[in-house]
């Protein structure tokens, strides 16, 4: 049975489309089958790093024009990873960003639905081993859903404190209610702050203490990866990168939670 995984932040900005991309390269790196779904609907960003245009976007499938594999690209060509790799893209147009702030509470729920019963198809179907759905900053009825149907939210964070208490607020509100495994990562950390081991492992404890959960990682903010071109996909293009085995490392301790552990 596939696990489902909603990568989610408080705000925009913390660099959460750069974890669902690199963390969904490197299960399918490693010979797992992966779906990456775009739930970012006020502001997609999946179809400039894959550069497609689908038949169908996921936009389509929520309003019930489509079945969810209609949506869906296959990246492996392209990548050249052993693991199946799909992707399911949001309309970035403006015209289709305007009509998602419209959609009614009815609209919501019959989403969610669409959303719960294309799940089996990818597992069952498709053979999907992880589905990972980038989400909508806050608390957007996309961003719900996905919770709702995820095994496991990964929350990315900075060391902002204002991100930092709206985080604490999500997962105590939030996330406690829909009784979802939550894992956060902080993002973006001034390198000089993680000189050692030491300061590492005390900044990760009073980032637990303000968030009440511990931090899974540490990520440094790497001036050559905010550089970087956008259609670049870390985990494949350089594997001897830092975040690169930081986000294998991540990868490995998520399926391991979820039961499911790499090799």
């Amino acid at each position: 049975m596939g696990k489902a995984i909603a990568v989610h932040s408080f705000k925009g900005g913390t660099g959460k489309t750069l974890i669902s991309v690199n963390l969904a390269a490197t299960y399918a790196k490693n010979g797992k089958n992966v779906c990456l779904l775009d739930y970012d609907f006020r502001a997609p960003s999946l179809q400039v790093v894959f550069k497609s245009n689908p038949v169908c976007w996921l936009n389509d499938f929520l309003d019930g024009q489509c079945s969810l594999s209609d949506t869906l690209i296959e990246a492996r060509p392209k990548l050249s990873v052993p693991g199946v790799f799909y992707v399911g893209l949001a309309n970035p147009s403006s015209t289709a960003t305007r009509q998602v702030l419209t959609k009614d509470r009815k609209w919501e729920m019959r989403a969610l639905q669409h959303l719960l019963s294309a799940k089996a198809g990818l597992y069952n179907d498709l053979k999907i081993d992880y589905l990972i759905i980038d989400t909508s900053p806050g608390v957007a009825f996309s961003s719900l859903n996905a919770i709702v149907a995820s095994d496991l939210v990964l929350l990315v964070s900075t060391l902002d404190e204002s991100d930092i208490d709206g985080t604490q607020r999500m997962i105590q509100d939030t996330y406690s209610s829909l009784e979802r495994k939550t894992e956060v990562i902080m993002n973006r950390v001034l390198i000089e702050l993680l000189t050692s081991e030491a300061e590492k492992e005390n900044l990760s404890r009073k980032a637990g203490e303000a968030l009440g959960v511990l931090p899974l990682e540490l990520i440094p903010c790497y001036c050559d990866v905010q550089r970087a071109s956008r259609t670049s996909i870390l985990a494949l293009d350089k594997p001897e990168h830092s975040l690169t085995r930081l986000v294998e490392r991540i990868s490995e301790r998520i399926a391991t939670e979820l039961g499911s552990p790499m090799g």
